[in-house]
């Protein structure tokens, strides 16, 4: 809630949406004013909590309207819980929400409160229409993890969503399994593909080597060892400083 309530002219700024989530936990010395708006004069705003535990000194003050001067249309402290607040509605085309704390809590106190713009019934909807209320809300609302109308309809992992039917923690578990498995796999590529190479890169060598021979006439001929395989050149000469140094002593010799 902070965040969003600091100050500069933004605060002063009407926030146009078609949802959200409005969370907040044990934040302290906060006084704070938010008003949201909708894209359209038709629509209006439905609001219900996910979570309602406020301290006993902490007030969310709910106004049917841009500004927060009227009489609240709810003023919420600790002895209100999500139940008994249910789902709240304006009937104009704003909210404004006022969060005032004090300097103490615990980790415990805060709310989480779900924002939506709704059209009525009455009114026609080319987008997504709620189950129970018939409410029309953007389709872009859907299968996003937030239950905007406040029945589960555009939630609906049977019909809707039915690729957000595993999320949570057996999914995250059985994403991480699949990703483990691919790494190996490829890593298992990568070896069977280098051993491969070298397998190729030897037997290349030993052609080569083969070719030398018999250009030579390797394995044939006097003082010739069967199967051997001579390179080109003279073996009693080597190149290099070593061989030109002996060839200088045989010659010395001679």
């Amino acid at each position: 809630m902070e965040s969003i309530c600091k100050d500069h002219f933004l605060q002063r700024q009407y926030r146009k949406v078609d949802g959200g989530v409005l969370w907040s936990r044990n934040e302290r010395n906060l006084d704070c004013t938010v008003t949201f708006q909708t894209h359209s004069i038709l629509q209006r705003f439905m609001l219900h909590f996910d979570l309602l535990q406020l301290d006993c000194n902490d007030h969310l003050y709910v106004y049917d309207g841009a500004h927060a001067t009227a009489p609240p249309k709810a003023d919420l402290s600790c002895r209100n819980t999500k139940q008994q607040v249910g789902a709240l509605f304006t009937r104009s085309n704003f909210v404004t929400l006022k969060y005032v704390t004090d300097n103490w809590g615990t980790d415990a106190n805060g709310f989480r409160l779900v924002i939506t713009a709704v059209k009525d019934p009455k009114h026609g909807c080319k987008e997504f229409r709620c189950k129970q209320r018939e409410f029309c809300v953007s389709a872009d609302l859907t299968c996003d993890g937030v239950d905007h109308c406040a029945d589960g309809s555009d939630e609906d992992t049977a019909t809707l969503c039915p690729e957000s039917g595993g999320t949570g923690a057996g999914s995250a578990w059985v994403a991480g399994c699949a990703g483990a498995a691919a790494l190996v796999a490829g890593a298992a590529a990568t070896a069977a593909c280098c051993a491969c190479r070298r397998r190729a890169a030897t037997q290349r060598t030993r052609l080569h080597l083969q070719e030398l021979a018999s250009s030579n006439g390797g394995g044939s001929g006097v003082g010739a060892e069967a199967g051997a395989t001579r390179l080109p050149g003279n073996p009693e000469l080597p190149a290099g400083p070593c061989g030109a140094a002996r060839a200088g002593r045989l010659r010395r010799a001679a």
